[in-house]
């Protein structure tokens, strides 16, 4: 029951595959490997398949008429790369076809608290990507930040207008937590939307972040998780 006494609307199967980014970046993947990610993301309805940037090409081919966008990442999985050349990457994945672009602030200069230059290169990178028809999601990667650093990451985020804040990436030293999540929505205000990642591993895991207010969570576990949802759905219709 809500606050004022009815019953919260029950949760859709789209609710939850709606959420789900399937990844498939890690380096030893095969083609093959992606186009199975591909076809995974046409089954089972997602919100989008994030592929390394030398296979945008492959995947926009593959998930053509699907409706569903591919995701790809710059300065990865650092955040290192010159600011020249994310803005170069990220123009040239736009322009092959991906409407996603991941991208991780500049952790060192964070942590040097140079925080004009990350802004001022997710400033450039967020207009880049709005332009060329495509959204940014920024990775915090909160695992090598203190506590003051996230909310100025957040007060960053918020300015250069960025799409999505990313708790962390798979490839960082911890995955995302409940209270980084709560901090996060906390302070961007829901004028940036949350994606977790790093973790995100069962059905409940997917719940709870939803309950949290993330709207996106890449995961490699799509097909465990979201037959699980189905499974749990036709129960549920069964008995009622």
């Amino acid at each position: 029951m809500d606050s004022a006494g009815a019953p919260k609307p029950e949760l859709r199967y789209e609710d939850l595959a709606g959420m789900i980014e399937h990844s498939a970046v890690r380096p030893e993947l095969s083609e093959e490997h992606i186009r199975i990610s591909c076809e995974i993301a046409r089954q089972y309805r997602i919100a989008a398949v994030c592929v390394r940037p030398s296979d945008v090409d492959l995947a926009v081919r593959w998930m053509e008429g699907s409706g569903i966008p591919v995701a790809s990442h710059v300065g990865y999985p650092h955040g290192d790369d010159t600011t020249p050349a994310k803005l170069y990457a990220a123009r040239d994945l736009i322009r092959r076809g991906a409407r996603e672009i991941d991208t991780v602030l500049n952790i060192g200069k964070m942590i040097s608290r140079q925080f004009q230059y990350v802004e001022m290169e997710l400033t450039q990178l967020s207009a880049a990507c709005h332009e060329g028809g495509a959204i940014l999601k920024v990775a915090f990667e909160n695992g090598y930040l203190t506590q003051d650093l996230k909310t100025i990451a957040c007060r960053i985020a918020k300015r250069a207008q960025v799409d999505y804040a990313r708790t962390s990436t798979p490839f960082g030293p911890a995955p995302y937590s409940m209270e980084d999540i709560a901090l996060m929505k906390r302070l961007l205000e829901g004028r940036v939307k949350i994606k977790a990642s790093g973790g995100v591993r069962t059905l409940d895991h997917l719940k709870q972040l939803r309950a949290a207010g993330v709207e996106r969570a890449g995961t490699i576990h799509t097909v465990p998780m979201l037959e699980s949802w189905k499974t749990e759905l036709d129960a549920q219709r069964k008995a009622s």
